[in-house]
C-alpha cells in the first residue's frame, strides 16, 4: 500500500509539472512572437516612428526579455524534474529580472506621461517629446533600473545563507533567498532596502495616476460622447495591468511569513513575472487601431 501510494502520488505530480511546463511555452510563445511582431512593425512603417510608439517599442524589447530571464528554466525544470541552478547563475537571473522589470515600469510610467501632454498640453507636445527628449527619457529609466538592480542584487548575495540551499519558487525570488539567511542584520538590512524601493515605487505610481486624472479631466470637458469613452476605456485598463504589476511584487516581496504558503507563493510570482508579458500585448498594442492596421498591413506584405 505504501509502494503504490507513493507511486501514484508521484504520477501527480509529474503530471503537473507538464501541465506547468505547456502553459508556461504557451504564454512564453505567445509573448515572444507578439512582441517580435509589434518590434518589427514599429520599426518598418515610418509613420509608427513617434515618441508614442518609440515607448512601446521599448516595452515590447523589456515583455520580451524579461519573460525570457525566468520563464525557459522553469520549462526546463518542469520537463527534465530538474530543479538546479548555479550559485552565479541565480545571481544573474535576479540581476536581469529585477533591471528588465525595473526598466518596464519606469517605461509605463513614461507612457504616462506621454499620453498626458498629448491630450492637456498638446501644443507643448513637439518641444516636450522630441526625440533628444525620448532618448533621455528611455536612458533614465535604464539607468534607473540598474541603480534598482545591482544594490538589491549584491546585498541579496552578500547574506550569508545556511538553512539550505533549495530556493522554494520556480526562479531566483528575493523573499525565499533571503528565507535561507542566518544573519538577522543583513537580512533587516534587505528588507529595509525593499520596502524603500517600494516607498519610491509607490510615489511614481502616485504621479502616473495624477497624470490620468488629468486626461479624464481634460477628456470629459470636450463635447463628445465618443472622446470621454476611448479615454476610459483606453486608461482605465492601463491603470489596472499597473497596479496588478506594482502591487504583486510589492506583497510578494513584503508580505509577513506567516501568509506564505507554496501555492500563494507560485500564484503571486506568475502574476507580476509571467502575465505582464503577455497581458501587455493585448493592453497597449492590439487596442490601438492604427498600430493593428500596421500589422495587419506586415502580415499581408509577409505572405
Amino acid at each position: 500500500m505504501s509502494n503504490s501510494s507513493s507511486i501514484s502520488q508521484f504520477a501527480d505530480t509529474r503530471q503537473l509539472q507538464l501541465s506547468h511546463f505547456w502553459l508556461f511555452l504557451a504564454i512564453h510563445l505567445a509573448a515572444l512572437l507578439g512582441n517580435s511582431l509589434i518590434i518589427t512593425t514599429i520599426a518598418w512603417y515610418h509613420h509608427l516612428h513617434t515618441p508614442m510608439y518609440f515607448f512601446l517599442l521599448n516595452l515590447s524589447v523589456l515583455d520580451q526579455n524579461s519573460i525570457s530571464t525566468t520563464v525557459p528554466k522553469a520549462m526546463a525544470s518542469f520537463l527534465w524534474d530538474n530543479r538546479s541552478i548555479s550559485y552565479s547563475g541565480c545571481a544573474a537571473q535576479l540581476f536581469f529580472f529585477l533591471l528588465l522589470i525595473s526598466a518596464e515600469y519606469s517605461v509605463l510610467i513614461v507612457m504616462a506621461y506621454d499620453r498626458y501632454v498629448a491630450i492637456c498640453q498638446p501644443l507643448h507636445y513637439g518641444t516636450l517629446l522630441g526625440s533628444r527628449a525620448c532618448a533621455h527619457m528611455a536612458a533614465a529609466a535604464w539607468a534607473s533600473a540598474f541603480l534598482c538592480a545591482l544594490p538589491h542584487t549584491i546585498n541579496t548575495f552578500s547574506v550569508p545563507l545556511c538553512q539550505g540551499n533549495a530556493v522554494g519558487q520556480f526562479f531566483c525570488e528575493i523573499p525565499h533567498i533571503l528565507k535561507l539567511s542566518c544573519s538577522l542584520s543583513d537580512y533587516l538590512r534587505e528588507v529595509g532596502l525593499l520596502v524603500l524601493c517600494s516607498c519610491l515605487t509607490f510615489g511614481c505610481f502616485v504621479l502616473m495616476v495624477v497624470s490620468y486624472v488629468g486626461i479624464f479631466r481634460a477628456v470629459l470637458m470636450i463635447p463628445s460622447q465618443q472622446g470621454p469613452h476611448k479615454a476610459f476605456s483606453t486608461c482605465l485598463p492601463h491603470l489596472a495591468d499597473v497596479s496588478l504589476f506594482l502591487s504583486t511584487p510589492i506583497f510578494a516581496n513584503l508580505k509577513p511569513s506567516s501568509m506564505s504558503s507554496p501555492f500563494l507563493d507560485l500564484q503571486v510570482s506568475v502574476l507580476y513575472s509571467v502575465v505582464p508579458p503577455a497581458v501587455n500585448l493585448l493592453i497597449y498594442s492590439l487596442r490601438n487601431q492604427e498600430l493593428k492596421d500596421a500589422l495587419r498591413k506586415f502580415m499581408n506584405f509577409s505572405y
